[in-house]
């Protein structure tokens, strides 16, 4: 075993236990870390200095890491680094000062509203058709995350008729985001017909969404519903789960213009990460060119 697995394991574990990080963000500290140890060699991490961190940097980026990529390992590093520091097992933190190389920012991809129409067509009446509208609806309505919404329990179903939805997002973070008419009307109709799926020694389930084995329907699950019923109804893109989060936030932030707002719903920690759905399409802005200014309109 390396000597710098003691080190690693203890930090990691204070992130989940103390700082309560997702097992993802657990995982890929984890996966960064290692790549730290392979590129350390036979050298101590506690003896790296910042010329060092800086060829790995370049070495990482020649095996086709993107910049995005190497600014979340340089984050990992960094804070094992701080981590170390503050027990007094480094003297400083080579990693203090290093910059990624920057990445062109990709805007995240959303539906057009008429797509999202076209995504929230009914495809039947039967119980897997109802719960696969719901989940749909609900995503588009309230803007979840795919593990906020396949964490739901059936208690929800209270919350909802009035009109809102309590889910638990990053870090245990708790938040109230509103359900729209429309979602809480599939939702209804969804749990008038859960008991479908439900097994007779497991009528306790708590899970809102349920496979057909009757226990909680993964996330792995829901992504794969969702694709599939996107080319089942011939939408030119593929569709994943985090697009209708993009897509409720774009149409929420076009139609009102209230950044803080579609932040809140979001459960952004920080307004710049919200600041990406400020971009509107061409033929929005066109559209509102066109309805507003005096020198466009029709006479």
């Amino acid at each position: 075993m390396s000597a710098a697995a003691g080190p690693i394991d203890a930090w990691l574990a204070e992130l989940a236990g103390q700082r309560r990080q997702s097992a993802h963000t657990v995982a890929a500290y984890r996966r960064d870390l290692a790549l730290l140890v392979e590129l350390a060699g036979d050298t101590p991490l506690a003896d790296l200095q910042t010329h060092h961190v800086r060829r790995f940097l370049a070495q990482l980026h020649g095996r086709g890491l993107s910049g995005r990529s190497l600014a979340r390992v340089l984050s990992a590093w960094r804070g094992f680094y701080r981590w170390l520091g503050l027990r007094g097992e480094a003297a400083g933190n080579p990693v203090a000062g290093v910059r990624p190389p920057k990445s062109p920012k990709a805007l995240p991809r959303a539906l057009s509203p008429d797509e999202a129409s076209a995504l929230l067509t009914s495809t039947g009446d039967d119980a897997l058709a109802l719960r696969d509208q719901a989940i749909c609806e609900l995503f588009y309505s309230s803007g979840l995350r795919l593990a906020e919404l396949a964490a739901l329990d059936v208690g929800c179903l209270a919350d909802v008729a009035d009109g809102e939805v309590r889910v638990l997002g990053k870090r245990n973070k708790e938040r109230i985001v509103p359900v729209g008419r429309v979602a809480r009307a599939a939702l209804a109709a969804w749990a008038a017909r859960r008991g479908e799926l439900l097994r007779a020694d497991a009528a306790d389930e708590p899970a809102l969404f349920l496979g057909r084995t009757g226990s909680r329907l993964s996330p792995r699950a829901i992504q794969a519903r969702l694709g599939r019923r996107a080319l089942l109804l011939g939408l030119p893109t593929h569709v994943h789960p985090h697009m209708l989060r993009h897509s409720f936030a774009s149409h929420v932030l076009q139609s009102s213009g209230d950044l803080r707002a579609v932040q809140e719903m979001l459960g952004h920690a920080s307004i710049a990460s919200t600041q990406v759905y400020t971009h509107l399409d061409f033929q929005h802005l066109a559209k509102v060119y066109d309805d507003a200014h005096p020198r466009a309109r029709k006479k």
